[in-house]
């Protein structure tokens, strides 16, 4: 069996990467640069102490349980410096890194010297950042050089770089790594780099958390929607060992799993099959923030006059190793899948990925206790018109239910708070799809309050042109049994040998026989 042994979840506070290179404000720019939404903007974007104070931001990194997220009234960011007592920026899961730091993260995961910072800010960034409790070393000595803010200007002005700003100040840009190949264009490079940067934090707190010595892990899997490659093999490859050459994961190998949304829940599948088939005894699945993804509902949070909330990268690592008779165990004697024949429609696609598997098992929806689903903020999604996505999800599964007979159409709204959870991760695609609750889930199942949950990631694939398919799959997390003593019972590998013995033992014992 494979198990759930470590979690960890971190944000990055990144509101210039938003005003500048966000889909949508990059979009507005080209479409209508004098437009009053670019104008208004940046009097709508938050300071960190806001960001770390906000609710759902405390509930990602383990500060505070999705249980207590309801108790605090709405808007969470009307509630900013008082629910949460301020909030802090370290958490039991990670922490919430200010975006003037991650510009040190940018040039720390530099391997070509595209990140080029000024002279004066890169020595403030070696004095910071050489008191972080885990950064050390030659992650750092990338920081003993800059450049003079002239040459940067003028990399900027030419177009052969992107800029990276606080506020008006130019302090740093991420040059071009061809002159005509698009795939590696400035601001490609900037997106790329920014993933691999921000999974070296969840990372590194994962082994900190786990006491996971760097040399033991043996695989890693990156599952972000970014792609990284040249004109000839656009997503080539490979942030997975780029993340592990970048956190001294030395004797591990890897590589990128994709599928939009559900990609972390694909390889999830794919570091549990691996530790349970005895090819590997610790595979990581890791993914970063996406920088496109930035302000995507930004509009419509300015227009209702709310500060733009979508101005977090969101990333996370998990650590999946060998039975150990403690972690929480995910099954995979059971998956739940969308087939290509299931169908697209709400109902469909909940029946393939909840009661297609629950029913091979004998159980019913109401024997798992939570189920963790696509857990956008709503607060985030309902600006914009796209409502509480993951009581949309959990209602669907409810509507289950009932069609089951399980419950009754009264009780929907009970299933709902008894099952599910409110949502609170950042709206950057894959990061909230599933995966946020697997450290309350493993919290949770250590400490006997649960005994089953399940986890889906769904995932929208004709959003690349390709398909009209939709995507999904699910896996059961449940309560670790404890390791058990060696089964009487023979497979047939052991029958086949007690055989084999028994013949040899007749055959010499009657050496006439024919």
């Amino acid at each position: 069996m494979a198990v759930l042994k470590g979690v960890a979840y971190s944000l990055v506070h990144a509101p210039n990467l938003l005003l500048h290179y966000g889909s949508t404000q990059s979009t507005e720019r080209k479409k209508n640069p004098n437009s009053d939404y670019l104008a208004r903007l940046p009097n709508h974007l938050r300071d960190f102490e806001s960001a770390v104070s906000y609710p759902p931001n405390q509930v990602y990194i383990g500060n505070v349980s999705p249980l207590d997220l309801d108790a605090i009234q709405r808007p969470w960011h009307a509630a900013v410096g008082t629910s949460t007592d301020g909030g802090s920026r370290l958490g039991a899961y990670g922490e919430i890194m200010p975006e003037v730091e991650l510009y040190g993260l940018l040039k720390i995961a530099d391997s070509f010297d595209l990140v080029v910072l000024e002279r004066n800010f890169s020595q403030e960034l070696l004095e910071s950042l050489g008191s972080h409790s885990l950064l050390t070393g030659a992650n750092l000595s990338r920081l003993s050089k800059g450049e003079d803010s002239r040459v940067i200007e003028e990399l900027v002005a030419n177009h052969t770089a992107e800029g990276l700003y606080l506020g008006q100040k130019l302090v740093g840009c991420v040059r071009q790594a061809h002159e005509t190949d698009e795939n590696l264009s400035a601001r490609v490079m900037l997106e790329n780099i920014t993933v691999k940067a921000s999974s070296l934090l969840p990372l590194l707190y994962l082994l900190a958390n786990t006491g996971t010595p760097p040399a033991e892990v043996d695989y890693i899997i990156e599952c972000s929607e970014e792609a990284c490659g040249d004109m000839n093999q656009r997503g080539g490859g490979n942030f997975a060992k780029s993340i592990g050459e970048l956190t001294g994961l030395v004797n591990a190998s890897g590589c990128d799993v994709r599928g939009f949304c559900a990609g972390p829940v694909h390889a999830l599948l794919h570091a549990a099959s691996l530790v349970k088939a005895g090819v590997f005894k610790n595979v990581v699945v890791v993914g970063g923030g996406s920088v496109a993804k930035l302000g995507m509902n930004g509009k419509d949070h300015v227009s209702k006059g709310m500060p733009v909330l979508e101005d977090m990268l969101g990333t996370f690592a998990l650590l999946i190793s060998e039975n150990d008779g403690v972690n929480p165990v995910i099954r995979l004697d059971v998956i739940g899948k969308h087939a290509i024949g299931t169908g697209s429609s709400p109902q469909h696609v909940m029946q393939a990925l909840v009661t297609a598997p629950l029913a091979q098992l004998g159980l019913k929806i109401t024997d798992i206790d939570r189920y963790s689903v696509e857990m956008q903020n709503p607060e985030l999604t309902e600006p914009a018109g796209a409502g509480n996505v993951p009581e949309s999800n959990y209602r669907m599964i409810a509507a289950l239910a009932v069609m089951a007979s399980e419950i009754a159409r009264e009780d929907i709204p009970a299933f709902v708070k008894k099952h599910g959870l409110p949502g609170f991760a950042p709206t950057q695609g894959h990061i909230p799809s599933g995966v946020p609750c697997l450290g309350f889930f493993r919290e949770r199942l250590l400490a006997g309050d649960m005994n089953a949950a399940m986890v889906i990631g769904k995932g929208s694939l004709f959003l690349g042109r390709i398909t009209n398919l939709f995507d999904g799959l699910s896996l059961i997390v449940e309560k670790n049994r404890g390791l058990t003593a060696k089964s009487s019972s023979l497979d047939k590998d052991s029958i086949r040998q007690v055989l084999a013995e028994m013949l040899m033992s007749l055959s010499k014992n009657n050496p006439g026989t024919a």
